[in-house]
């Protein structure tokens, strides 16, 4: 695959190139071949430090094996490391919570993923909850471990820069973190990008495309020289503003650049959303200033009640 990438696009040679990797499928010999594949960015799935909790979530590591992932990474040469974890698991107590925290930071990782559980209709956790055989997660509680993350990550050095995203370094002109994940950003500031293979996602000139998930009948279809996408849908302009503010608002200083957006779509985020703007500052949920609009702190925890103002 890198090689087909390599040979059908031209790579800048200061792109960041990210893997995801589970901590439970990896070894030394693995690792060296990504960082030979030209591999400088690594996204480890721990989602908890908790041998327990880990269990819970089917994952095939456990604690120990996970930070031994991350020192064979460190040995293999990788210099950016993000750890993914998730918050808000049934029987999850804050002290559990602040343990993986504390271990994480211990490691001094680059970036960290902060995501909390959510109950999907169709899956097995949604199967167990109906049936009693584990609680709802708890949303209130879920709220208190963010909290606690907010706070024992800033004071650990890690920069809080989008709703679920951590990284260390110094800030640049746009408000970001030196670790910030490049490639994310290209999603929360709404800009195309080209999914291939099995089940990826891609925006490209105005349509928005997913792949179809089972590999074989891609496959099929690939050698029929057949359409492949399991979805298709076109992005008018009044759509794409509206996501272009939602996504953009997810990133906690930067927010959404008024001349940026202006740039791009001809007029100000001011123009498009007077009364909606004037609403939301009112009840103090954004900042609106020259520069940009962003949430406000206590908003953060209530953005989806703010992003569902500027959908169409």
């Amino acid at each position: 695959m890198f090689h087909a990438l390599h040979d059908g696009f031209a790579i800048l040679p200061d792109a960041e190139i990210t893997s995801e990797a589970n901590p439970g499928a990896v070894d030394a010999t693995r690792f060296k071949v990504l960082r030979e594949l030209g591999v400088n960015r690594l996204s480890l799935g721990v989602q908890s430090f908790d041998n327990a909790e880990l269990r819970f979530l089917g994952r095939i590591h456990n604690a120990e094996e996970a930070r031994a992932a991350f020192h064979l990474a460190r040995r293999a040469g990788f210099e950016n490391i993000n750890l993914d974890f998730m918050f808000g698991l049934p029987e999850q107590s804050p002290d559990r919570w602040r343990r993986t925290l504390q271990t994480a930071i211990a490691l001094h990782p680059e970036h960290l993923s902060l995501y909390s559980l959510t109950v999907e209709p169709g899956t097995p956790l949604d199967a167990w909850v109906v049936r009693g055989l584990v609680s709802q997660p708890d949303s209130d509680l879920a709220a208190d471990l963010y909290d606690m993350a907010r706070d024992l990550l800033a004071r650990a050095g890690f920069e809080h820069y989008e709703i679920s995203n951590w990284a260390r370094g110094p800030l640049s002109r746009d408000l970001l973190p030196r670790f910030a994940s490049r490639h994310n950003l290209i999603y929360w500031r709404n800009e195309p990008y080209l999914g291939f293979g099995p089940g990826a996602h891609g925006w490209w000139r105005g349509e928005r495309r997913a792949v179809i998930a089972q590999v074989k009948t891609y496959i099929r279809r690939v050698q029929a020289g057949r359409p492949y996408w399991s979805m298709e849908e076109d992005i008018d302009e009044p759509l794409e503003m509206g996501e272009t503010v939602m996504l953009g608002l997810r990133l906690i200083r930067a927010g959404v650049a008024r001349e940026r957006f202006h740039d791009r779509f001809g007029v100000d985020v001011t123009d498009v959303w007077p009364e909606e703007l004037t609403d939301l500052q009112s009840r103090g949920l954004i900042e609106l200033t020259p520069a940009r609009v962003r949430l406000t702190p206590r908003a953060v925890l209530i953005a989806n009640e703010v992003f569902a103002a500027f959908l169409p």
